[in-house]
């Protein structure tokens, strides 16, 4: 059973920054990708970055409301990504989830909460 568990969360004035982590029980990049999402309250879960590593398709993508701001790595050795935020806004404000996707299948962590407060 994959296990990905997401830290770093936390309370952060408008301007900081915060960096996430998503440490998965096995091979980070035995999985074709690996991403994160976000979900505001009463909002849609949505897509904040994504680092694809399949036969098909390699990259690194980013929504549009954080491009530039923020940024998604590996560390292969500690299995584990990571999520840099910065120049954080109260938009952000957030439950943010780690995903990997492999074989058809989609794990997710148990959510890191982020506040921003203006």
């Amino acid at each position: 059973q994959v296990q990905l568990v997401e830290s770093g969360g936390g309370l952060v004035q408008a301007g900081g920054s915060l960096t996430l982590s998503c440490a998965a029980s096995k091979n980070i990049f035995s999985f074709d990708s690996v991403g994160w999402y976000r979900q505001a309250l009463g909002k849609q879960r949505e897509l904040v970055a994504t680092f694809t590593n399949s036969h098909i398709s390699r990259g690194i993508d980013y929504a549009d409301s954080v491009k530039g701001r923020f940024a998604i790595s590996i560390d292969n050795a500690k299995n584990t990504a990571f999520l840099q935020m910065n120049s954080l806004n109260p938009e952000d404000t957030a439950v943010y989830y780690c995903t990997a996707r492999q074989w058809g299948n989609t794990y997710w962590g148990q959510g890191t909460q982020v506040t921003v407060s203006s």
